[in-house]
């Protein structure tokens, strides 16, 4: 791994039973660099994520990261899992990872809001949120509690274009003012080259055979 490396994913294959999912996947992440993975739907992109986070096994393969970084990954996933007895204020407040006064709490959360466009929004009810306010409360509570990390599972896929595009340069600009290094992927070609700062084609990362 390179000293300023976030993630190192080393010849890296997955197999569910006799199904091999990929094969020989190669890639890495440096601090704070966004990394688009960019491929067709079910060639493995979600499973991978999956495994960086701890959630699925490596049994083939290696995926290094330093300590500090393994600790501190974020997951924003393809649908916003949100809860519908808490406000908008409370979703976000169980990103926050560290006990705050509950004036503190309101000016840490209403600062985030802000920076997704959703100022004055604490007390809106879930129900009431669209799918593109919804998508971006869970990406201010992933980055709440300061991953070093932060994996994004085709989080604005569902949403309507011109949605999908704002949300991406949005939470670009998130990442960077933050220096957050992260991981999305996405089979569409124009957010993978609004969002990131490199892309990389699947079929590029991954050995197949002739």
């Amino acid at each position: 791994m390179k000293k300023n490396s976030m993630l190192h994913v080393n010849d890296l294959s997955k197999n569910f039973g006799t199904t091999q999912v990929f094969k020989g996947l190669n890639f890495e992440v440096l601090d704070g660099e966004i990394v688009a993975l960019l491929g067709p739907s079910g060639c493995g992109k979600s499973t991978l994520l999956r495994m960086i986070a701890g959630l699925e096994s490596v049994e083939i393969g290696q995926i290094l990261q330093p300590d500090d970084v393994s600790k501190t990954i974020g997951y924003v996933f393809q649908k916003p899992i949100l809860y519908p007895h808490l406000d908008v204020e409370g979703n976000v407040a169980l990103g926050l990872g560290r006990k705050v006064s509950r004036k503190e709490r309101q000016r840490i959360i209403n600062d985030e809001l802000t920076l997704v466009g959703l100022e004055g929004f604490s007390t809106r009810k879930i129900e009431n949120l669209s799918g593109g306010e919804a998508q971006r409360i869970t990406v201010v509570r992933a980055l709440l509690g300061q991953p070093k990390l932060l994996l994004l599972d085709e989080p604005f896929s569902a949403l309507d274009l011109g949605t999908r595009r704002k949300i991406a340069k949005d939470t670009r600009a998130i990442l960077r003012s933050k220096n957050t290094a992260a991981i999305h992927v996405t089979h569409d070609p124009e957010e993978a080259e609004i969002i990131a700062d490199r892309v990389l084609l699947w079929s590029d990362i991954t050995h197949t055979d002739d």
